[in-house]
């Protein structure tokens, strides 16, 4: 079958290709799916996608018409894909299920340690010889509480290396995780969790449900100090209210890996354009915020396991299996 893959980065490419390499014919593009490049995917019959890929109705007809029957995304979340539509049009759409909860896990820890320790500016003094320490003073994670919202197979990663640190452990999900209970995690409600973390880290899909779980409400209940982690699901935060949390000078430190506008600009060269969006040039002129782009799964284990989970899905395709990892099943 020849396969489509866009939203391809250029570390990944030679992973897809030869994990793809005497299977199926697989033509790998830097440039993401969206409504200006569906000609790009005419005459594929799987086309292989990123979280950040527009697949809206329109879209998707359009890949029908094209002959796309097939999306296999090679991510987790999904919201980024009109699934009622996609099934209405009989397209089948699968994802990858699940990959290397470390990658994430790890990555959550990076920045609130980069964030609690100043690690970003120390090191810009050090390359301009300043050698002060005015403005660097972090504190102990030891014997702080550590807040986690979504206590699945990332959650469960991040309380094990919170729990190596010894911290105190609070939780919240709709169905209280056993292994982090024997971890020592306190389940309690989202208010108490707000009010009593020290570091709330965000481990939650994106849904109705979960849309601006953080708002101006939740914002205020947080501790002044308190650090704030997202690298799951960018509107999980509102943004605008983060904005307005910390111009009056609330919050020890945010670390975000994702945005809720990123679509159009996670994953692009921006530095030659103006910044049209106001609330992420603000965000950005914050010392104590620090901000990467969506790389937070970028390891060469879970990119392998994307991969792999990819492939699948192609084979599961054609063989007209149905799997964890499928959206929506191929039509009889």
């Amino acid at each position: 079958m020849d396969v489509l893959a866009t939203g391809v980065q250029r570390d990944e490419r030679p992973l897809l290709e030869a994990a793809f390499a005497g299977r199926h014919e697989i033509r790998c593009l830097e440039t993401f799916l969206t409504a200006d490049t569906l000609p790009l995917a005419a005459g594929y019959e799987a086309v292989s996608t990123s979280v950040n890929a527009v697949l809206d109705a329109p879209v998707l007809e359009a890949l029908v018409r094209g002959g796309t029957r097939l999306i296999a995304q090679r991510s987790t979340g999904y919201n980024n894909i009109d699934l009622a539509h996609a099934e209405r049009l009989g397209m089948t759409v699968a994802r990858v299920a699940a990959y290397s909860p470390y990658s994430v896990a790890e990555f959550a820890w990076t920045l609130a340690l980069a964030l609690n320790r100043r690690i970003v500016r120390a090191a810009g003094r050090t390359r301009d010889f300043d050698f002060r320490l005015d403005g660097l003073l972090g504190r102990d994670f030891h014997g702080r509480t550590a807040g986690v919202i979504g206590t699945g197979r990332i959650g469960t990663a991040f309380t094990a290396i919170a729990r190596g640190f010894g911290m105190r452990l609070l939780g919240w999900d709709i169905t209280p995780n056993p292994a982090c209970e024997e971890l020592g995690m306190q389940y309690v409600e989202l208010d108490r969790l707000f009010r009593e973390a020290d570091l709330l880290t965000l481990h939650v899909p994106l849904m109705p449900s979960t849309h601006h779980l953080v708002g101006a409400r939740r914002l205020a209940e947080m501790k002044e100090d308190a650090i704030l982690i997202n690298t799951s699901r960018g509107a999980l935060i509102d943004s605008t209210a983060l904005v307005e949390t910390l111009r009056d000078g609330r919050l020890g430190a945010v670390g975000l890996d994702v945005y809720e506008e990123e679509a159009g600009v996670f994953f692009y060269d921006k530095s030659l354009e103006v910044m049209t969006d106001d609330v992420l040039a603000r965000l950005l002129t914050f010392t104590n915020v620090l901000i990467s782009s969506h790389q937070a799964y970028y390891t060469v284990d879970a990119v392998e396991e994307i991969v792999a989970a990819t492939l699948r899905n192609v084979n599961d395709y054609v063989a007209g299996r149905i799997t964890e990892s499928t959206l929506i099943p191929r039509s009889p």
